[in-house]
């Protein structure tokens, strides 16, 4: 049957940059776990969210993974210098749950703390 990984978390944004993840998503579309990305029907003030939510199989987690550096690297749009930050929970049904920072331009992986023990019960 294979081995899932339950990924959800968010990213946030300015407005110039939310067209940029727009577009490294739609890049990396699979036509399946693509499904997953969710994006806010209406904006509102000035911090733009986007979110993922899904079971993916342990094979899929590279393809995750590519579009959440490419996310990443992102540059700033404007002189305050704000990249695209977020993080994510990904538990895994026979690894240790991590979560993955997104910030400074990068994709950080690390094991989560009992704080997040109960996502992975």
């Amino acid at each position: 049957m294979g081995v899932f990984v339950s990924i959800r978390g968010w990213l946030e944004c300015d407005e110039q940059q939310f067209a940029a993840v727009r577009q490294v998503i739609a890049d990396h579309t699979d036509g399946h776990y693509s499904g997953g990305w969710g994006f806010p029907p209406r904006h509102f003030n000035w911090t733009y969210y986007v979110f993922y939510g899904g079971d993916v199989r342990e094979s899929a987690v590279d393809w995750f993974m590519d579009q959440l550096r490419s996310i990443a690297a992102i540059p700033a749009s404007d002189e305050d210098g704000d990249r695209v930050r977020g993080l994510f929970v990904a538990t895994s049904e026979v690894a240790p749950q991590v979560e993955w920072q997104v910030w400074g331009g990068k994709v950080i992986t690390r094991r989560t703390n009992h704080r997040l023990g109960y996502l992975a019960e």
